[in-house]
């Protein structure tokens, strides 16, 4: 059996597949920033599960965090059967008063990062054969989110580049699985600082254990999407169903306006040629 590498593994859904991976004998490479909590959930897992568990800090806000994880785990010898992209975040805020490179950090994490570990990766399970790849989307992928619109975009691009890839990938051995939470108990509504919204108070709010089972499943099965919640099936459909003017004011009440940020928090872009 190869070795599973998780982005985001120190805490919420990345940690509870972690746990998932381990109990079915997988070998582990753990990736997220903070290196002392990987060290310390390194060992718990391997302790308790009798697997080999690496931890790799990486800081996936970094152009090149992609590569450099690729080129140390081939340095190492380790070969990577399974990818699960955990990692990514939010930001709640009218994007044109947002600090910009919060913005830039929330699209080279969900949607770059993401993208090139699935590519070197993919390439890598393609000419072996066989290998799964599970990228955690979201209820947020089904349409526009008003006051978090990098966010949605980026999980839209998330689920539909998950679907392309699996219909691609069909009969080679190597599967592509979204996963679509809605509102999951997590580091998520503090990260993105949502006071006002309605996402975590007005809907049922899922474990990460329960949402990362429903993903492992999914990814065991060579499913092309796994729907978790009554909120990502409600918000799927309607999408589907409903005109777009009415799904984005919906969503725009259950994110919530936020209060008005002062020009000095913007950041600041480079415009010359």
């Amino acid at each position: 059996m190869g070795c599973a590498l998780v982005t985001g593994a120190s805490g919420g859904i990345g940690a509870e597949l972690c746990r998932l991976l381990a109990t079915d004998g997988h070998d582990l490479v753990l990736v997220a920033r903070s290196e002392e909590r990987l060290a310390s959930f390194a060992e718990e897992l391997a302790r308790d599960y009798g697997i080999r568990a690496v931890p790799l800090a990486c800081d996936l806000t970094q152009e090149d965090a992609a590569v450099v994880l690729h080129q140390a785990t081939s340095d190492a010898g380790i070969v990577v059967d399974t990818l699960a992209n955990d990692a990514g975040f939010g930001c709640h805020g009218a994007f044109l008063e947002s600090d910009w490179e919060r913005q830039r950090q929330l699209i080279q994490v969900n949607v770059i990062a993401l993208t090139q570990l699935s590519y070197l990766y993919g390439i890598d399970m393609l000419g072996r054969g066989h290998g799964r790849i599970l990228n955690v989307a979201s209820a947020a992928a089904f349409g526009p989110g008003p006051y978090m619109g990098g966010y949605y975009a980026s999980k839209a691009w998330v689920l539909s580049l998950s679907q392309a890839l699996s219909a691609e990938l069909r009969g080679t051995g190597v599967t592509v699985t979204a996963l679509c939470p809605g509102p999951t108990a997590t580091r998520f509504e503090e990260t993105a600082d949502l006071e006002g919204s309605r996402m975590f108070s007005h809907f049922g709010v899922q474990s990460a254990r329960s949402v990362a089972k429903r993903g492992y499943r999914a990814m065991m099965a060579g499913r092309a999407v796994a729907y978790h919640s009554p909120i990502t099936h409600v918000f799927n459909i309607g999408s589907r169903l409903a005109p777009r003017a009415v799904v984005t004011r919906a969503v725009e009440w259950v994110n919530g306006k936020p209060a008005r940020q002062p020009v000095t928090d913007r950041g600041t872009i480079d415009r010359r040629p």
